[in-house]
């Protein structure tokens, strides 16, 4: 498998596409804040729905943002972002681990002070 480099995160801008589909998903999968409250953290929504969104919502999410973008997610994900299950999926799905020579990093965990 072919090692899939970090866009820079000056690469990662949205497009107001990706923008309007992360505001819409928020209302949705970011319940305890507005829309605008949780956009200002985008890749927390995309995170979100990567962790709990219904399939609909995470191939739009998907087309709209790129996979690159949720590779950066993933990347700086915090601890407690994603479950096991998503942790796994997502980095198979993101060509960021494989069967054979790229195994799944442990997930993220918190850090006390």
């Amino acid at each position: 498998m072919e090692a899939v480099s970090s866009p820079s995160p000056s690469s990662l801008h949205l497009s107001p596409q990706a923008l309007a589909c992360l505001r819409a998903l928020a209302a949705r999968y970011v319940w305890w804040k507005t829309p605008e409250e949780a956009m200002q953290f985008p890749s927390r929504v995309a995170a979100q729905v990567m962790n709990l969104g219904d399939w609909g919502d995470v191939v739009a999410m998907s087309e709209a943002v790129g996979d690159d973008y949720l590779r950066h997610v993933i990347k700086t994900a915090e601890a407690g972002q994603l479950n096991a299950r998503s942790w796994h999926y997502w980095h198979y799905r993101l060509g960021l681990a494989d069967l054979e020579a790229n195994p799944v990093p442990p997930m993220p965990v918190r850090k006390i002070a």
